[in-house]
């Protein structure tokens, strides 16, 4: 059992001691009452009355407090439970890889985090406390009503067999239509989060009331799921709602025609008649609890599904003490497991320290790939990658993401102030060193913002343009200070003059990191040392841009799409 959640746990087992404490309290109340009914009441001695009303006063007042008792002290628990559960999730989600996240929708993430942790709260806080309470209550109730009059008895067990074996049925069907409710919510909660995401692109094309239908149909998917679900409910309520108060009626027929006989006693009967009616609460929430334990456990199979991925990238244990940044990759391969030819294959590449390589190839050639390999985001399929000759499979996740920093093309920029987005990458930066990460990315358009570095970012940073995320992101990855920087296309977005700007800020940091660059254009090729061309899954060229421009006409062709081509090959080759 994990550590913090023993003190949890244990003030959960004190809860169940007081609610049976409680049950106790109140079982004996009627007894308390027929006492009351068949001595003083039936002799009209008042003098014995007192001490019996005293202590019936007494168990009640205990019951009450027992009662508040439980329920102040079940809240901290139970929450906290939530909260740790909710605490694990988040930190397991942060584990697994890349290829996890790709195949899950945000929106399934999401709910299991949410509705289905409140669901197993509300369970453990309430649902499975009521389920054992009701459980020994009724066996307790029944041993007493046989033992007091056993024909009244049976006729009261009875009554349970039915209530029991429509609620095994019930279990069943509300299982799966529970569960069918739940994935559908998730669905919908993904669709509403791309739609907020994705808002400008649908005012755009305007796409509104095709989006809003397709919203709706899901919603009324999910409107049509829980009518079924509540149908199913509502009928099962009902016949337990109908057993209890007709067991109930023929209790009192049949008990007064007991007492008429002398078979059983009034004080016996009352008794007999209020255990009877501490039983309708208890079998009548039988089908609540058990719908709601039925939801519990599937929102724990769902969370269960997060928890029991294995993350396919683990770190291992070794440490770089003063890593030089020297990175090669020896014979990698990559392949997506649902597929059936690799990404990569046979990449061999050699970077040493200090020295920029710039990774050119056609659209889809895996230029990303190869960018996602080195800081482990995901793990090669084949051959291995080394830096300052240890496999990056074998170095600590934390070490290898300090000596590794990659800005992408398309940046994720967080709901929280444009100081919190660039620390993310070096929590402990000076303001001089903020401020030379954002010269560098020549993104001093924060300082013109409401309250310049303070300024709160929307949410994914769609208030600033792509250029200006992409110049946020390649500041983050400035400010880390790496020993390597991976930098895939980051200067896609912006215009000619801020991306000559960043490239010259640029060329000084690279001097002090290795770095690998993924370019489209002639200008950014021109910030490396020697480039590296990839055609087909692999590296079929490495060497300086004036050679290759010369000698390969396949890197030629790439180049010659961009506007720049004939200004940069004309530098080049002077």
């Amino acid at each position: 059992m994990k550590s913090y959640l023993r003190p949890y746990v244990v003030r959960l087992v004190s809860i169940w001691l007081m609610a049976i404490v409680g049950i106790a309290a109140a079982i004996s109340l009627p007894l308390i009452i027929e006492r009351v009914v068949d001595g003083p009441v039936a002799r009209g001695d008042t003098g014995a009355l007192l001490p019996l009303g005293l202590l019936a006063i007494g168990v009640g007042v205990v019951e009450a407090m027992l009662i508040f008792l439980r329920r102040w002290l079940q809240v901290k628990p139970v929450l906290g439970l939530e909260t740790a559960i909710r605490n694990d999730l988040y930190a397991h989600l942060q584990r697994l890889p890349m290829a996890f996240h790709g195949e899950w929708q945000s929106g399934q993430l999401l709910s299991r985090a949410t509705t289905d942790l409140s669901t197993i709260r509300r369970f453990l806080g309430f649902g499975m406390l009521f389920l054992v309470m009701n459980i020994l209550q009724v066996i307790t109730v029944i041993v007493l009503l046989l033992n007091k009059y056993w024909p009244l008895g049976l006729l009261v067990a009875a009554s349970a067999v039915p209530i029991v074996w429509t609620s095994l049925r019930f279990e069943k069907r509300y299982i799966k239509i529970s569960r069918q409710v739940q994935d559908e919510q998730g669905d919908l909660a993904t669709f509403v989060e791309e739609s907020a995401i994705g808002i400008r692109t649908i005012k755009a094309f305007g796409r509104r009331h095709h989006v809003y239908d397709r919203y709706d149909d899901a919603a009324l998917k999910v409107y049509g799921t829980s009518m079924d679900k509540v149908r199913l409910s509502a009928r099962f309520f009902s016949f337990l709602e109908i057993i209890p108060n007709i067991t109930l009626a023929m209790v009192l027929l049949l008990g007064a025609l007991a007492v008429g006989t002398g078979g059983l006693t009034l004080g016996a009967l009352v008794a007999f008649t209020t255990l009877m009616l501490q039983l309708v609460w208890p079998i009548a929430s039988l089908g609540y609890i058990l719908a709601m334990a039925q939801e519990a456990m599937t929102s724990a199979d769902r969370v269960m599904e997060v928890l029991d991925t294995v993350p396919a990238i683990e770190g291992g244990t070794e440490t770089i003490d003063e890593p030089r940044g020297h990175l090669r990759l020896e014979g990698v391969g990559f392949r997506f497991p649902d597929s059936d030819e690799p990404v990569l294959h046979d990449v061999w590449l050699d970077v040493r320290p200090g020295e920029t390589v710039a990774v050119v190839g056609a659209t889809g050639a895996g230029k990303t790939t190869l960018t996602a390999l080195v800081p482990r985001l995901i793990d090669p399929t084949s051959g291995r990658i080394t830096i300052d000759g240890h496999d990056v499979r074998d170095l600590d996740l934390s070490t290898l993401r300090s000596v590794v920093a990659t800005a992408f093309e398309e940046p994720t920029l967080f709901s929280m102030s444009v100081r919190e987005n660039l620390m993310l990458g070096r929590a402990d930066a000076t303001e001089e060193e903020l401020a030379d990460a954002i010269q560098t990315a020549q993104a001093m358009f924060v300082y013109d913002l409401p309250w310049g570095l303070d300024t709160r970012i929307g949410e994914q940073g769609l208030s600033l343009s792509g250029g200006q995320r992409q110049r946020l992101a390649l500041a983050r990855a400035v400010l880390s200070k790496p020993r390597i920087l991976v930098l895939d296309d980051t200067l896609s977005a912006l215009d000619v003059e801020t991306e000559a700007l960043v490239e010259e800020a640029l060329r000084h940091v690279l001097r002090e990191a290795t770095g690998i660059v993924v370019a489209h254009r002639a200008s950014t090729v021109l910030l490396a040392d020697k480039v590296a061309l990839l055609r087909g899954g692999t590296i079929t060229h490495v060497g300086k841009h004036h050679e290759l421009l010369a000698k390969v006409p396949e890197y030629r062709e790439l180049l010659a799409q961009d506007a720049d081509f004939d200004d940069a090959a004309e530098g080049a080759l002077r």
